[in-house]
């Protein structure tokens, strides 16, 4: 029975190879899934790591008050070309939102952003549990425009009754947004200008920053960042990062005693020379590896696209960062999903669902060439 149970074993196993050629079987012969769900699946940058153990067993003061953080807070200055804007390491994407919209606000007012904005659908409410309303206005592939936030002011100021209801006090945008698409450098200037008339912050998240700036097309930058935003931040964790996001403040009424929020907020690392040996390795040399690993994901998400394409699946918005949104059968959803970790979304219709594809710095080419195999084979 040991014989016949080994010998459908292997049956099985070869069975499981020409049905999905490119996968990789695991040491018990079990497939291996290649994750395209999102871009912060492998650790960090093995230049990060050997600077992190190299200065392992240093002894240097806690809470970002090292040498190494400012170093790191120079750099970005410097890059940004304001030499007198606050930086701050934090741990994370989420503790950054939640503690940049808290200090920002009054206890009676919120903030607005687009509804698919990642304060208002992926962050638990964290935001909300501060205290301040997200106001979520319609999106056109995650982006609002400065009318729209003209539109809400104005309705509000004009509410005979808007002592009674949130007051909008803070625009937060992404950049790129939810669905990888980018804000130019005048739909910024844009808000800028509409911000400033109606007294708002104007906040962009930057979490996936690194794969806008290094984007095709992209016609912002850091300098441009630093005119048109109150406050913003260039993300780490799913660019090269073992964590940590880098938030930039320019606007003086919201550098006041921010450490004390990010304290409070739970961003504050003790160790807090690990973020800035991180960010030192990704930003020198004129944020050298900070952008050749956001060009290598953009590269592999255009080959993913070109396929879909070819293919005749509809892209849900157009875009040459590394998140991709694709309409497929649900039938090619559940195909590729044997092989293939994607993030499935809304269904379109009955027989058909949204999907994002997503390639990060150190998705491996050959794995792009799987996908792209089992793709045409749709």
């Amino acid at each position: 029975s040991g014989k016949i149970r080994t010998a459908l074993l292997v049956t099985v196993q070869l069975a499981e190879r020409l049905r999905h050629p490119a996968a990789k079987m695991n040491k018990k012969g079990e497939r291996k899934m290649i994750y395209f769900n999102c871009d912060y699946n492998e650790g960090a940058h093995p230049s990060i790591l050997k600077k992190l153990a190299e200065t392992n067993f240093e002894q240097t003061i806690g809470y970002g008050e090292d040498a190494y953080c400012t170093e790191a807070a120079a750099i970005l200055r410097k890059l940004c070309g304001k030499e007198d804007a606050a930086v701050h390491f934090v741990v994370g994407g989420t503790q950054a939102n939640l503690t940049v919209i808290d200090a920002a606000l009054r206890p009676y007012q919120g903030a607005i952003c687009a509804a698919s904005g990642h304060i208002n659908v992926h962050e638990t409410g964290a935001v909300e549990a501060t205290g301040h309303k997200v106001l979520g206005l319609p999106h056109r592939d995650g982006k609002i425009t400065a009318a729209q936030v003209t539109e809400a002011m104005e309705a509000h100021l004009t509410d005979p009754s808007a002592e009674h209801t949130v007051q909008p006090k803070l625009v937060y945008i992404s950049s790129p947004t939810e669905f990888g698409t980018l804000y130019t450098r005048a739909e910024l200037e844009a808000l800028h200008e509409t911000c400033r008339r109606y007294g708002l912050y104007l906040f962009l998240d930057g979490a996936r920053m690194s794969y806008g700036l290094a984007a095709s097309g992209n016609d912002v930058t850091l300098p441009v960042l630093a005119e048109c935003c109150d406050v913003f931040y260039l993300g780490g964790t799913k660019c090269g990062a073992l964590f940590g996001e880098a938030i930039v403040i320019t606007h003086p009424e919201l550098k006041k005693d921010f450490r004390y929020m990010i304290k409070q907020k739970g961003g504050m690392l003790a160790k807090g020379r690990l973020l800035g040996i991180q960010f030192l390795e990704l930003l020198k040399d004129d944020m050298k590896l900070y952008l050749e690993l956001a060009e290598h994901a953009n590269h592999l998400a255009d080959r993913i696209r070109t396929a879909l394409r070819k293919k005749g699946f509809e892209l849900v918005c157009e875009n040459t960062t590394n998140q991709i949104f694709t309409i497929l059968p649900i039938d090619s959803v559940r195909s590729l999903s044997e092989q293939f970790a994607l993030s499935p979304d809304r269904m379109t219709d009955e027989s058909h669902q949204m999907v994002r594809i997503c390639t990060s710095w150190a998705t491996k080419e050959e794995n792009v060439d799987s996908l792209i195999r089992a793709i045409e084979r749709i």
